[in-house]
């Protein structure tokens, strides 16, 4: 066996099974805030679409994806990026962002060489066990309240910065919903050409933000606005799962540097995982479509508002940049307040701890809890009554 697999951590649901293992709840409904699941209607068009064409089924889909996807796809960053892709070379359909940042790492690390892959801390686990099954060294770069919950790039050592094959950003974060400024992601874009690393840019909070007028920058529009319009070391990851409210569906793609993704491709090729042509009918669909996104976005908007009225009078809580999570601060051990939580109200959150590493002296997740707004609102609001009833106990 691979003996990297003796280095992975358990993944975060598996330990909070665990934690919540051998106690039984109060007799209340339950409410699930610890997956980020959209509970949102999946919208109809894309359901059709998909319907429509299950008689594709009997062929086989190319690792490429369709000219049709692939343009729609163009198209939908052109008009949400204002950047200039080319569909033929610069774009690749996945089957969501979670297979393609993990395949990633191990299509772009040079095994030959000391290698090291920087991600955020807290973090998508993705990122760590895609470093470490491909040879490399995670290195974690602590999100804090005092740096706004974005890496301190300024402070990362020049030899870490040597030794970097690929970087991973998160903008909008997960956990913590920080969204990341143009000027940040151009500072990147030069960092990563001064030593020579890959940036992988986990996009698919993108479109869940409060202002209709203010979406979050992406790495894309960022490297076309410093000239850099054949986006050299840049690769962006999204997906239809947050987006749309079609987790199920497994259907994103990847974009920007052409050298990159034609390597990447011939990976792909041996990797096996080939849209369904089905699936990729309604990935048109729903790449084509804007109107169920602002719908979905309108939803989001209330369930925060809501939710934040209850919560912040007895919580350090506040509405995140974009994403649909909420990053609370504790007046207690997150584990324990999520037991707690869980024995008194049935309501499930994930704790902090468990989503980053210790880090510099410190773990940044811990004495926070991730809540994601995916319920109805309804729920989303009882929710917040029964957390603030445990708050009152501490």
């Amino acid at each position: 066996m691979n003996p990297a697999l003796d280095h992975l951590h358990p993944y975060p649901f598996e330990k909070l099974a665990a934690l919540k293992a051998g106690i039984t709840p109060a007799d209340k409904p339950h409410i699930a805030l610890s997956i980020g699941e959209p509970k949102h209607p999946a919208p109809a068009l894309a359901l059709n679409a998909f319907q429509e064409s299950l008689g594709s089924f009997a062929s086989y889909p190319l690792t490429k994806g369709t000219d049709e996807l692939r343009a729609s796809i163009a198209g939908w960053i052109e008009r949400r990026f204002a950047a200039k892709v080319d569909p033929d070379s610069q774009i690749i359909p996945v089957s969501g962002t979670r297979e393609a940042l993990f395949a990633f790492a191990q299509a772009v690390i040079d095994r030959d060489n000391k290698a090291s892959v920087l991600m955020p801390n807290p973090f998508y686990q993705i990122y760590e066990g895609a470093a470490i099954l491909a040879g490399a060294q995670p290195v974690y770069l602590n999100t804090t309240a005092e740096n706004g919950y974005l890496p301190d790039y300024d402070a990362v050592p020049e030899q870490v910065w040597r030794d970097c094959q690929l970087l991973y950003i998160c903008s909008p974060g997960n956990p913590t919903g920080a969204v990341m400024l143009y000027e940040q992601l151009q500072d990147l874009i030069e960092l990563a050409e001064k030593y020579d690393f890959i940036i992988a840019s986990d996009e698919c909070y993108s479109e869940i933000y409060p202002e209709e007028n203010r979406p979050p920058a992406g790495l894309l529009s960022a490297a076309a606005n410093m000239g850099n319009t054949e986006f050299k070391r840049c690769v962006v990851f999204h997906s239809l799962s947050k987006r749309s409210n079609l987790p199920g569906l497994r259907s994103g793609f990847v974009a920007g540097d052409a050298q990159v993704l034609a390597k990447f491709l011939k990976y792909r090729t041996y990797h096996g995982c080939a849209l369904p042509l089905p699936v990729q009918q309604a990935s048109i669909a729903a790449w084509n479509d804007e109107t169920h996104v602002r719908e979905n976005r309108d939803a989001y908007r209330a369930k925060f508002a809501a939710v934040l009225d209850i919560l912040n009078p007895v919580l350090d809580v506040s509405a995140p940049d974009a994403s649909f999570y909420l990053w609370p601060k504790l007046p207690v051990d997150d584990q324990v307040f999520a037991q707690k939580l869980f024995a008194a109200q049935n309501v499930t959150v994930l704790p902090g701890s468990f989503l980053s590493r210790q880090a510099d002296g410190i773990n940044p997740g811990q004495n926070h809890i991730r809540m994601a707004l995916v319920a109805s609102v309804d729920e989303c609001i009882e929710a917040a009554n029964r957390i603030k009833a445990v708050i009152s106990q501490f």
